[in-house]
């Protein structure tokens, strides 16, 4: 996703969520969850590429679930560098600054090859269409929740079950409370253009870390003994909390480390195969410090916080 979609009214920030709705499904075939009306493409190996940036926890969700499902050689990753322009996320981590399989600099040309006019802002994840070029889809939600649902036939046989159906109705509310108060919280404080508004921002942020500690002190995840998509959407926010939360978006608290539920938890996700292995907290600050001039007109990329208590034992049950 880029920043530059974010608006403000009132001094609060409100997100664009208006993504291109295509979906891919098994055999092009109408989903069972979602709108009705979307546009369809068929499940096919090797076909798609998903286009995301470590830099991104909304684009991260994404890289986890694809690693989480065991879907590296059905579905190829393109990633793009930390930063970007007023134009487009870009490939600059490849030689050249091309992208190896569609032949692109920016992710833009793929959006633009599908739609000549987009006047929306060029956001990661993105699933590409390599064969034509074109973006099939942005709508980062219905993604992950498809990789899961629709690309089954595909999955290792130890994939966990990301969707438990019997735990569906109460995740999908854990989850809509995550990603209003949490997941975007965050982007509320660090966004408001007034104190009135930074102010109802973070307390709207507390409260829901507060309750997540709380829910956390009583299970060793979201849902309770298995990790489930909860759990990836939750902690592409907790991983960036120290680094550059805290003091960049002004959720200053307290910090992640002195939350003894939810670092004891974030830490047992970043050390589960497919979580912190897919993290650069270089690449995460990058990002923040640098695109976001409007809250850090000097560019100066902090230093740390130290990562080494990542890889410390959760002590968990």
């Amino acid at each position: 996703m880029s920043d530059d979609e974010s608006q403000e009214s009132g001094g609060g920030f409100e997100r664009d969520t208006d993504y291109i709705p295509d979906r891919i499904t098994r055999g092009a075939r109408r989903p069972d969850h979602g709108p009705a009306d979307v546009p369809l493409w068929p499940v096919e190996p090797g076909r798609y590429r998903l286009v995301a940036a470590r830099a991104c926890p909304w684009a991260s969700r994404a890289i986890v679930v694809r690693r989480l499902l065991g879907l590296e050689d059905v579905i190829s990753l393109g990633l793009c560098g930390p930063t970007h322009d007023a134009r487009s996320w870009t490939f600059d981590l490849d030689p050249d600054g091309v992208d190896p399989v569609l032949g692109i600099e920016r992710l833009q040309q793929a959006y633009f090859a599908r739609f000549p006019d987009y006047p929306k802002g060029i956001t990661v994840p993105a699933v590409v269409d390599v064969p034509t070029g074109e973006v099939v889809t942005n709508d980062f939600p219905w993604i992950t929740h498809d990789l899961f649902h629709e690309w089954r036939d595909y999955h290792r046989p130890d994939a966990p079950d990301l969707w438990p159906e019997e735990l569906r109705p109460e995740m999908e509310e854990v989850m809509e409370r995550i990603y209003t108060e949490v997941n975007n919280g965050v982007y509320r404080c660090g966004f408001a253009g007034s104190q009135e508004a930074y102010d109802a921002a973070y307390e709207r942020l507390w409260t829901a870390l507060d309750w997540l500690e709380e829910r956390l002190s009583q299970r060793r995840y979201l849902m309770g003994d298995a990790i489930t998509e909860a759990d990836v959407r939750l902690f592409t926010t907790l991983v960036r909390f120290d680094a550059v939360y805290h003091g960049h978006f002004k959720c200053n608290r307290q910090k992640l480390t002195e939350l003894p539920a939810l670092w004891g938890y974030a830490r047992d996700l970043f050390q589960t195969s497919g979580f912190g292995d897919t993290v650069d907290f270089d690449q995460i600050k990058t990002h923040y410090y640098v695109v976001h001039s409007g809250v850090n007109p000097t560019g100066i990329v902090p230093r740390g916080p130290e990562i080494g208590g990542w890889f410390t034992p959760p002590a968990r049950t």
